[in-house]
């Protein structure tokens, strides 16, 4: 047997001569998506002091230096994937780091006006986090080399997300932070491992689900004119539901509980097509809801203050109407970056951040920041369409899923849609633990997407040396 057939054998077959991508329109967006975070960084210190920021030049080769690295490496290890999703993760990276930089310099304005000692800012740390996220990217990218491999580790990924989310609860471990008990202290870093635990709760959604999904999607009766799965496939949906409320309960974390039920009910639907599912869910959710709210307090504040922002506004209500306010200050289109006043928010470099944007960028800005986040999640849900097996299928839903669910929650609790949830702004609000955890994301559906669009191998045409076939004349 050749050499050839030996290797096709051993399930690995060459490519072939298939011309690898050169990538250059990633490379052409990259450029501009790394001028948008550096313009509006200069365009911060040209408002306030009418002068470059410091080190502006080194910045602005650094940034470029890692964008090239992640480009080139992306084309080394991922040569077939998505072009769009790197471009785009670092444009909305980069006017994050701009808008922190913003708040530090009014941070630092205010300070020295009530001759107060400078607060540390928060942007150089971010920008770290930033380096750090998009090594775990290439991590991803050199360890992952085909998702389905992921699939080996269901129950694995199902403890160690469970665990990450029980660890605030450790006495010792755990904090107490605005109210939510979500973060944990480890050599002096805050971290909250919530956000590492959703990537590890969706590899174990996607590998439960291929498994079980023709058992999910039996339907024995039918009401209203919808499916209802049968009362023993009801399981997994009501644990769903158990731990999420366990979360709401124990860590007071009403946005990581919504999202997390949120999120299972989704790759439900996806994976078996019964819109039973969506029905149990929304109903399981109303009931979790109207159970939280008259059984604890803090739920039934943030819905009276959702429901009457303007009933205390020097109180409970301060955060939403400020927000609000400064949304309505930055009208269309907005007062300018570094010209507004979103210090007066409060915590507008974490949870309140789009209000930051909206009142700076306007509603213009604010529409353009979303359409970047749609385009995200839209080549996320493209890169699952395109999958060739099942588990990379719904492992890209999933993770363009948790993205989409957190901007809608996000911006729907600044915007007063919703009530308040506490989550963080996907590559854009301060905080290492998201950001690290969204650089994860992007470097799996960029495997999922390569995994995807590469080139099938050619037909390898099996022979034998010690088989002759004679065929009569």
């Amino acid at each position: 047997m050749s050499a050839t057939v030996a290797s096709a054998a051993s399930g690995w077959v060459p490519v072939g001569s298939a011309r690898r991508p050169r990538r250059l329109s990633e490379l052409v967006l990259l450029v501009l998506a790394v001028s948008i975070g550096l313009m509006a960084f200069a365009q911060v210190d040209l408002a306030n002091g009418g002068h470059l920021p410091a080190h502006f030049a080194a910045v602005s080769a650094g940034a470029a230096a890692a964008a090239l690295a992640a480009h080139l490496v992306v084309r080394w290890l991922a040569p077939y994937s998505d072009q769009i999703l790197l471009p785009v993760a670092v444009a909305i990276n980069g006017l994050g780091l701009a808008m922190i930089h913003r708040l530090d310099v009014a941070e630092a304005i205010r300070a020295t006006a009530n001759t107060e000692p400078l607060p540390r800012p928060t942007a150089p740390t971010q920008l770290v986090w930033t380096a750090l996220g998009l090594l775990l990217m290439v991590g991803v990218l050199a360890l992952v080399r085909d998702p389905r491999l992921l699939q080996r580790f269901t129950y694995t990924a199902m403890v160690v997300g469970l665990v990450l989310l029980v660890l605030p609860l450790v006495p010792g471990l755990g904090v107490t932070i605005n109210g939510a008990r979500i973060w944990i202290y480890v050599g002096g870093l805050s971290f909250q491992p919530a956000e590492i635990a959703k990537i590890a709760l969706i590899v174990f959604f996607s590998g439960y689900l291929v498994v079980k999904r023709d058992a999910l999607a039996v339907a024995r009766t039918r009401f209203l004119g919808i499916d209802v799965p049968r009362g023993r496939d009801l399981g997994p949906i009501l644990v769903a539901w158990l731990v999420s409320v366990a979360v709401l309960v124990f860590e007071t974390d009403l946005g990581t509980s919504l999202l997390f039920f949120a999120l299972f009910v989704a790759l439900l639907y996806v994976a078996t097509g019964r819109r039973g599912w969506v029905v149990i869910g929304v109903v399981l959710f109303s009931l979790g809801s109207t159970l939280g709210y008259y059984l604890f307090a803090h739920v039934r504040v943030r819905v009276d203050v959702w429901l009457h922002p303007f009933a205390d506004t020097a109180g409970k209500g301060y955060q939403v109407t400020q927000s609000l306010y400064g949304l309505a200050n930055g009208g269309v289109l907005g007062t300018g970056i570094g010209q507004g006043s979103p210090d007066l928010v409060p915590f507008a470099k974490s949870d309140f951040i789009i209000a930051a944007v909206g009142e700076e960028l306007g509603l213009t800005g604010l529409m353009a920041l979303l359409v970047l986040y749609a385009i995200l999640v839209e080549r996320g849900l493209r890169t699952a369409l395109a999958a060739r097996d099942d588990f990379g299928r719904l492992l890209a839903c999933g993770l363009a899923f948790v993205m989409a669910l957190q901007v809608f929650i996000v911006v729907g609790g600044v915007t007063n849609l919703i009530p308040l949830t506490g989550l963080t702004t996907p590559f854009l609000a301060a905080g290492g633990s998201s950001l690290v955890a969204n650089w994860v994301v992007i470097g799996l559906l960029l495997r999922v997407s390569d995994t995807a669009r590469r080139p099938l191998p050619a037909p390898v045409p099996i022979t034998d040396t010690a088989m002759t076939i004679v065929v009569p004349r």
